[in-house]
């Protein structure tokens, strides 16, 4: 990838994470960790993978993406409006009576929002729907999505994952959070799903690992993903709460707003980094 074109995007995710802190501040409710660890997938997508216009948001050739891990909301907030779908000053209305931007994605009023999400383990099944509606009526759209590894202990997921095998939806590419972390703690304890790529495997995806915030892993599995004639998943090995030293790798910050002090130092180290890039 262009060294230029890389740290664009570098400061783009910052960005994201900037929005999203100041989101859930100003909410004083949320969910910080699971946002903070996909802004680079998100950046990615949007400003580079995506073929989308936030001019004509509903274009019937654009491509898809459906935010499965629906409580993470904030992260794609915050990309839609560095992408220029609504106004970045929307994303201090988070969760406030009125606003559009509700607790989880809202496709009757978000612009960019392609399907309402938030009962984990029902935005996959959705996005198998578009991609097979794309492929029955040969609109040549691609669909994109994000589970969380939390999410994937849902039986629907992998009936969704048998229905993309057996119809062979290779416009289909489903990026899997692997943060380790869920509302109650690892994911370990609770009910692991791991070795999450031999699952996937076992049900007909191609798989391919990365580290989830190496722009160069994420552009490398995506062009492979185009070479396939089956459905991919993306394992995406992140860390919840990257960028904000305090909330990384801490489950507490699943769901979990910052007071004004914690509020502060998250600001302080993110306006850190985005200022590293001039």
């Amino acid at each position: 990838m262009d060294a230029n074109f890389k740290k664009q995007l570098e400061q783009i995710a910052c960005k994201v994470r900037i929005g999203i802190i100041e989101s859930v501040h100003a909410a004083k409710a949320g969910h910080p960790g699971g946002s903070l660890s996909i802004a680079e997938i998100l950046t990615y997508l949007y400003f580079k993978e995506m073929n989308v216009d936030p001019e004509n948001p509903k274009d019937p050739k654009r491509d898809r993406f459906v935010l499965s891990k629906g409580h993470a909301a904030p992260a794609l907030y915050a990309t839609l409006a560095e992408r220029g779908y609504f106004s970045p000053d929307e994303l201090l209305t988070l969760r406030q009576i009125g606003s559009r931007l509700q607790g989880h994605p809202d496709m009757k009023n978000i612009p960019g929002v392609d399907m309402s999400t938030g009962s984990l383990g029902q935005g996959i099944s959705t996005a198998v729907g578009m991609a097979l509606s794309s492929k029955h009526f040969g609109d040549n759209y691609n669909v994109y999505t994000i589970l969380g590894d939390g999410e994937i202990e849902e039986g629907q997921v992998w009936e969704a994952a048998m229905f993309a095998s057996n119809k062979k939806l290779s416009n289909l590419t489903a990026f899997i959070d692997l943060n380790n972390l869920q509302i109650d703690g690892t994911i370990d304890e609770v009910n692991s799903a791991k070795p999450v790529d031999k699952k996937f495997e076992a049900f007909g995806w191609h798989v391919i690992t990365i580290d989830g915030h190496d722009y160069d892993a994420i552009e490398s599995a995506l062009a492979e993903a185009k070479t396939v004639d089956k459905p991919v998943a993306i394992i995406a090995e992140t860390v919840k709460g990257k960028g904000v030293s305090y909330m990384e790798n801490a489950v507490n910050w699943h769901g979990a707003a910052p007071n004004d002090e914690l509020f502060e130092v998250a600001m302080t180290e993110l306006n850190a980094a985005l200022a590293a890039f001039n």
